[in-house]
């Protein structure tokens, strides 16, 4: 294959031979062309055969002839290579090697920008302003059920969802829509995956999108069954907001984010994202510790434009809203203990159901007034009551159905306060140690009753008296050479311990693994990580849990992950 010597080739060459040449002697008399004497130096190191070393030194020397004669009329005396091949290369010195260099470096980045091969892995600007990450996780999780569970627990959520539910045992005999209680469900096969892209729009601009799998748009998991006949699965937008940050002590960000908060998953799910805006701080006070804040408004539920009671008349506004503030403070004690605390205050503006006036589906209402202050999503667990005020049909009397959504009873104004100790032990042995407790500063059995008329569905005993409560906490302890599962052979136990009582949070919002999600519930969870390689490791998750009141519903789920990130 013929492989022409070009000009940038031949200048590197060059450049490596001029900065390596001293004083060497030959046979033959020097040149005054410094371009010849170094092609002949290559002939010497063997890197040129001579005949095409003549050439190149021919065109060369007729090079600078005509560069000489279109600058002078001063004689040009040419030098023939010597018969023998052997050259004799003057001293080249050290400013003559360096102007040889500046002048390939200019040529060589020259052509490297015109032709695109000097830094083959760069991109155009605005992608080196944007970066991506992503996590994925394959679980395989089983649920067993005690056999001594009750077998007449209502699904709510489905109840909203399908309905309106004649609750009328008169006019109906169709049993309302129940929870599995009792069938195991064993070697469920799920995925979760998310890949998430951050751009820096300028300095103090950032904007963020996040995509993610799910069965559904429920808030509280982005985990996906797999089977279905092999369909496709979905993909929701989880995250997408715009941050900016003024000052290195300051953000401020809105859209869909992530969990703005210090919080525990007995309040918001790990994989809860907030829609709203939100505003966080970050102060040192000292080299030992700093402060922290979080203050945000977050719409949790609009009015629906559509909604009628009457098909003419529109229903007022019944906008919900989070309003949430946090201060905290960490503390590095010494050089083996920190500590992370905050407290918070948050509040569920209009998250209650409301009573509604008289209403007279018989009578060809389509809806009734306060039908839209049912909560869009929830799990189970918080005390539910019967929305409509439903007429009687005076030709039906007690035989009249009576279609029935149901909204939550309480009021929920939450404080609460977390604490993260970590401890570094003898040995190369870290210790998580943390808690949460929550307090329904709004929780009142009075005001309940007052708002639900007394038609509580759920979280009573047989005289109708209200089980229930406005409490939560937790506690949880991580042991192992690592907290955060980063490498290879890091590993860690843990254990913990959580009750929530019916009405301590909004059961929407946090963890859907401990009893399959929601409150009424108190149990223990059992672990480990295991990291399998760099960005990679193993979990082993055992939630056993039963409820805190009411009729027996004990909940076991065994949980067998890979988890990986990029």
């Amino acid at each position: 294959m013929k492989c022409p010597v070009n000009r940038l080739t031949l200048a590197i060459g060059l450049l490596a031979a001029a900065t390596a040449v001293g004083p060497t002697v030959a046979s033959a008399a020097p040149s005054d062309n410094a371009t010849v004497n170094l092609i002949r130096l290559l002939v010497e190191q063997g890197v040129l055969k001579q005949d095409k070393a003549d050439a190149l030194i021919a065109q060369a020397e007729r090079e600078a002839r005509e560069v000489r004669a279109a600058n002078s009329a001063a004689p040009i005396v040419a030098q023939a290579p010597a018969a023998n091949g052997e050259v004799r290369v003057q001293y080249v010195p050290a400013v003559v090697r360096q102007q040889i260099r500046d002048e390939i470096k200019a040529e060589v980045m020259n052509t490297a920008k015109q032709e695109n091969w000097a830094a083959p892995n760069t991109f155009p600007d605005w992608a080196s302003r944007i970066s991506f990450d992503g996590d994925l996780r394959l679980r395989g999780e089983s649920r067993y059920y005690a056999d001594n569970n009750s077998d007449r627990i209502t699904d709510f959520a489905k109840l909203n969802e399908k309905g309106p539910f004649d609750v009328n045992p008169d006019s109906s005999s169709d049993l309302p829509p129940l929870l599995n209680t009792r069938e195991d469900r064993t070697s469920i096969l799920r995925l979760r995956a998310r890949f998430g892209l951050k751009a820096q729009l300028a300095e103090d601009w950032v904007a963020g999108i996040r995509v993610a799998t799910g069965s559904n748009d429920n808030p509280v998991s982005t985990t996906q069954n797999l089977g279905g006949g092999f369909g496709k699965k979905d993909i929701w937008l989880d995250q997408g907001y715009v941050s900016w940050t003024p000052s290195e002590r300051l953000t401020l960000t809105g859209g869909r984010i992530a969990n703005p908060f210090m919080s525990t998953d007995i309040l918001y799910s790990h994989d809860l994202n907030f829609d709203g805006l939100a505003a966080l701080f970050d102060q040192p006070v000292n080299r030992a510790v700093s402060v922290f804040g979080t203050v945000g408004a977050f719409p949790v539920q609009y009015s629906d434009d559509t909604a009628t009671s009457n098909g003419f008349d529109k229903e007022g506004s019944e906008n919900k809203w989070l309003y949430g503030a946090q201060v905290g403070a960490k503390w590095a004690i010494n050089d083996h203990h920190r500590i992370k605390g905050a407290a918070a205050y948050y509040r569920f503006d209009d998250i209650a159901g409301e009573r509604s006036s008289t209403c007279s589906p018989w009578d060809g209402e389509p809806a009734c007034d306060t039908d839209e202050t049912r909560p869009t999503f929830m799990q189970k667990g918080n005390t539910l009551f019967q929305l409509r005020n439903n007429t009687q049909n005076p030709a039906l009397g007690d035989n009249t159905p009576d279609p029935q959504f149901v909204g939550i009873a309480s009021e929920f104004e939450l404080l609460d306060l977390n604490l993260v100790w970590d401890a570094d032990l003898p040995a190369d042995f870290k210790l998580r140690t943390q808690a949460n407790y929550i307090h329904n500063l709004a929780y009142d059995e009075g005001d309940m009753r007052k708002r639900s008329a007394g038609k509580f569905v759920n979280n009573v005993d047989e005289s109708g008296n209200l089980k229930s409560g406005g409490d939560a906490w937790m506690l949880q302890f991580t042991l192992g050479n690592a907290l955060e599962m980063r490498k290879a052979g890091d590993w860690n136990l843990f254990a913990g311990y959580k009750r929530i009582e019916p009405d301590a949070v909004p059961d929407g919002f946090n963890d859907s693994s401990f009893h399959l999600g929601g409150t009424n519930a108190k149990g223990y969870i059992l672990g480990a990580n295991y990291g399998l390689a760099d960005n990679v490791y193993a979990t082993a998750r055992w939630l056993s849990s039963e409820a805190v009141y009411g009729a027996p519903f004990d909940i076991d789920v065994l949980q067998l992950e890979v988890n990986t990130r990029f």
